[in-house]
């Protein structure tokens, strides 16, 4: 009976050349069953605080182009207002002159992100090549606000 279970009736003791791959497939299988239920969560998005980044200034030549949003959705063209409806001709004659086509809008935190894309928007179909988004330095990182 001892030789029936014996491999190729070589020495009992010694190590065997074989890989148990059991507890690999186990663990793949595990990882599978959670990116399958993480992967769903990922698209619908999490709930997140704006707006507040970290990153340096980017250094400019000419004075950039700001477009305010207030929480009131007022829009302003660096300090001028402007009403929503006349948005892309404004911008537009504001552009006509200058190469470097770019914007940076500044949106309240509490302005709902409809209006910020609807916004993104218009700009872009005004011909604004670079929008860009103005956003407060995450605190503890001793950078200061624009």
């Amino acid at each position: 009976m001892a030789g029936f279970l014996s491999n190729s009736g070589g020495d009992n003791n010694a190590p065997v050349a074989e890989i148990n791959i059991t507890p690999l497939v186990d663990v793949m299988l595990v990882l599978l069953v959670i990116f399958m239920v993480t992967t769903p969560m990922m698209e619908s998005g999490v709930a997140v605080q704006l707006p507040k980044a970290s990153a340096k200034a980017l250094p400019k030549a000419e004075k950039p182009v700001t477009l305010s949003i207030t929480k009131e959705t007022r829009v302003y063209i660096n300090k001028e207002e402007v009403p929503y409806s006349q948005l892309v001709e404004r911008l537009r004659d504001y552009f006509k002159a200058r190469q470097n086509k770019e914007v940076f809008i500044r949106a309240d935190g509490e302005l709902a992100y409809a209006i910020v894309a609807k916004t993104m928007a218009t700009v872009k179909s005004a011909g604004i090549d670079k929008i860009g988004l103005v956003t407060l330095p995450v605190e503890g990182e001793g950078a200061s606000a624009q």
